[in-house]
């Protein structure tokens, strides 16, 4: 077996009306300790990564699709109904609003079988036609693959979001779909819970991750 790699944390997605869409890990547990980044898509398709630190940066530069990788300072803050995110050029004040109704059937799974891989590979199809974009198992950078494990979804209620000092404008859904990697966000403004597995077959060994622009 390759590497294997597990994050368990939140994932919030917020799409705003000038088109730029932003999605930020909050990460309580992972091989490189709590951290936060941050993946933004600007109305023009252009792909960024916020990311904390250069080891951070270069593994998920070496998952994901990214025109521009940047190491800022990334503060992430998830307080009851309250998501903060200050990264670099980007500002986020948000909103949680109630369980959506995919959360509510989300509860309804075992923990233990909703984040298990065989069970993700098994219910992406169905994901897929249920959520434009949105699977929970797929192929990534480097011959990795990736799987989605979501357990609880929370609808966004309210974002202020700024980029680069400028008001990004009203929160709006998530389209076009992000394209980060194999499956975007919910197209409706979300916070997941979420565990996120990493899975590199030992064939991939020889790649090199991409390094991270200063």
């Amino acid at each position: 077996m390759g590497s294997r790699w597990v994050f368990d944390g939140h994932i919030a997605g917020i799409g705003t009306g000038t088109g730029l869409r932003a999605v930020t890990g909050l990460w309580q547990e992972s091989p490189f300790g709590p951290f936060a980044d941050v993946m933004v898509q600007l109305p023009s398709g252009r792909r960024l990564l916020l990311a904390p630190r250069e080891d951070v940066a270069e593994f998920i530069a070496a998952t994901y699709r990214f025109e521009e990788v940047r190491v800022v300072d990334v503060a992430a803050v998830l307080a009851g109904q309250a998501l903060t995110v200050d990264a670099g050029p980007l500002v986020i004040r948000a909103g949680i609003g109630g369980r959506a109704l995919l959360g509510a059937l989300l509860r309804t799974v075992p923990r233990p079988l909703a984040v298990h891989t065989r069970w993700l590979s098994a219910v992406s199809p169905l994901v897929a036609a249920a959520s434009t974009g949105t699977r929970t198992f797929g192929t990534a950078g480097n011959g990795r693959l990736e799987y989605y494990g979501v357990s609880d979804l929370h609808n966004i209620s309210s974002a202020v979001v700024r980029w680069e000092g400028k008001d990004a404008g009203p929160l709006s859904p998530i389209s076009p779909p992000v394209t980060f990697g194999s499956s975007s966000v919910p197209p409706r403004p979300s916070l997941a819970r979420v565990r996120t597995t990493v899975v590199e077959s030992p064939a991939a060994g020889d790649n090199s991750p991409s390094k991270p622009a200063r």
